[in-house]
């Protein structure tokens, strides 16, 4: 009977003693390669903004643009920058659930979850409708953000 409130106050040790690495937070290189998101606590929530670009100018030499936006408004602003997770929710599972994810190449919005694999990388999944309609990604973190965009 003793044993338990000791195992219980091990694990909770152990846990608390987890480094911040342990969780989606952090700096992401894409699966592509071609861009790292760095993802930060929202309130309750988690969101992320592109960090660093492998090619952040286009042909003319000017900062790459959300020109495939559907929303004339937004096509001239940065990519670098951008805002393209959003609004993960952390279930008791530790799945990050009801957020959103923007491909900038497509001017695409989905619904998205995420979570941290065994091996520490990121499982990224963005979704039309359910998660069966939909694409994964595999994201490996990175230790910064490479001087940025």
């Amino acid at each position: 009977m003793r044993l338990a409130p000791l195992c219980l106050a091990t694990l909770t040790s152990i846990a608390s003693a987890l480094p911040a690495s342990a969780d989606v937070f952090g700096y992401w290189m894409t699966e592509s390669k071609n861009a790292i998101v760095e993802i930060t606590p929202c309130g309750d929530s988690a969101c992320g903004k592109v960090a660093w670009m492998a090619a952040p100018l286009d042909a003319q030499g000017q900062p790459k643009v959300d020109a495939n936006n559907p929303d004339a408004a937004l096509k001239s602003r940065p990519i670098c920058g951008l805002a393209m997770i959003g609004d993960f929710v952390k279930g008791a599972d530790g799945e990050w659930t009801s957020g959103f994810i923007y491909d900038p190449e497509g001017g695409d919005l989905y619904k998205s979850k995420m979570r941290l694999t065994d091996d520490g990388t990121l499982y990224v999944r963005g979704y039309v409708g359910i998660p069966l309609l939909g694409k994964s990604q595999i994201w490996t973190r990175e230790n910064d953000n490479r001087g940025g965009c």
